[in-house]
């Protein structure tokens, strides 16, 4: 049977009258996105600041008053002083400290040997801020030697090291976590909601009565997909604007290359949503899958939090079935880089490819018939 506008008209104008009649539609294409961009925003962040640590001064001097006072002002600690260790062990047993930080009573003495030892005895169940508090301590030690002047009596004062970051300079996760939650959010309205409304379809007994006039499959699938595919492009609009306006992330690539990356990503979304309604005809189940199949991988496995590179080898396999994995590299790019066409190409490509199989996939399943 021909494809004919007519009949695929008459499908879009009908999805189209149910968004806008189904308060559960606008809730998952419209509130849910604001609230997880929000959240993304302002709930979650890498970054570790004001760490609550305990530092021991052991003996007072110009120099340890000095280097406490270096620890105070930095913004990443909230420090504690106290004359002895003891006085912080327990409160680093309970957890209301973070790390001790002990500056001997031999401190003065050591810098003149250039011989200084500072001990750092960092809480390890919370091995990522045991890391920072490292870190940090060693950044507050480097800066405190130039700043009075010990730096330029060491062998290594001739090698003037400048660091310079690229793409995110004030070193925010925000920067990576707003661009990157697009793409979860994108996820939600293509796999959830679709997946959501055709299978009350099947429960309302409505798909039996469109299953039963003349329409083609290829209608049907692109009568059903069309309106959900516009929605989730306004939706994913306002969340850009939302994070360039509102959170000042830096914007570098082409509003072109965005549009069409997002529009590609729709297509295994939405497919992947659509196949799992047509595999579930219930509701629950549907949401069930949706949320296993296609929101949990988007989160944990695209490389939106969790690096990929640090996964197991065979999980890293799997993630190259994931589209989101390919999106949210292309979205970082676009926001950070700008439009490197050899970090994008080849994601777009890839997408392209995933999109494809799902579709052909749905085709091949889908029949006219009620069994």
């Amino acid at each position: 049977m021909m494809f004919k506008i007519r009949r695929f008209k008459a499908l879009f104008i009908k999805e189209s009258y149910q968004i806008l009649r189904d308060p559960s539609s606008i809730l998952i294409a419209v509130i849910l996105p604001l609230m997880l961009l929000f959240l993304m925003g302002y709930a979650i962040s890498l970054d570790s600041k004001n760490i609550p640590v305990g530092v021991v001064v052991e003996q007072s001097s110009k120099y340890s008053l000095s280097f406490l006072d270096a620890f105070r002002m930095s913004n990443s600690f909230n420090v504690q002083v106290g004359n002895n260790k003891k006085d912080f062990e327990e409160k680093l047993q309970k957890g209301t400290i973070r790390a001790i930080i002990v500056i001997p009573a031999t401190f003065a003495k050591d810098l003149e040997t250039q011989n200084t030892k500072i001990q750092v005895l960092a809480d390890g169940s919370e091995p990522n801020i045991a890391s920072f508090v490292q870190k940090y301590t060693s950044g507050v030690w480097n800066n405190w030697l130039i700043q009075e002047g010990f730096a330029k009596k060491s062998t290594s004062a001739s090698m003037d090291i400048q660091t310079r970051y690229w793409f995110n300079a004030p070193l925010l996760s925000s920067y990576f976590l707003l661009p990157g939650s697009i793409a979860i959010i994108l996820t939600l309205i293509g796999t959830l909601l679709t997946a959501l409304v055709v299978a009350r379809e099947w429960e309302r007994g409505t798909m039996e009565a469109i299953m039963s006039t003349p329409i083609t499959i290829m209608e049907l699938l692109l009568g059903k997909l069309l309106p959900y595919f516009i929605l989730a492009m306004i939706s994913m609009s306002i969340c850009v604007l939302i994070a360039i306006f509102w959170f000042e992330i830096p914007f570098r690539g082409s509003v072109f290359l965005l549009v069409f990356a997002s529009a590609l990503y729709l297509m295994p979304s939405l497919g992947l949503g659509l196949l799992i309604s047509t595999l579930s005809k219930n509701q629950f189940v549907a949401a069930q899958a949706a949320l296993i199949v296609g929101f949990l991988p988007a989160f944990l496995l695209s490389g939106f939090i969790f690096q990929i590179s640090s996964m197991p080898l065979w999980l890293q396999y799997l993630t190259h079935i994931i589209p989101a994995r390919y999106f949210i590299e292309v979205l970082q790019c676009i926001f950070l880089s700008g439009d490197i066409y050899e970090v994008i190409l080849p994601n777009l490509f890839s997408l392209l490819i995933v999109g494809t199989v799902i579709f052909v996939i749905i085709i091949k399943i889908t029949r006219k018939r009620l069994d």
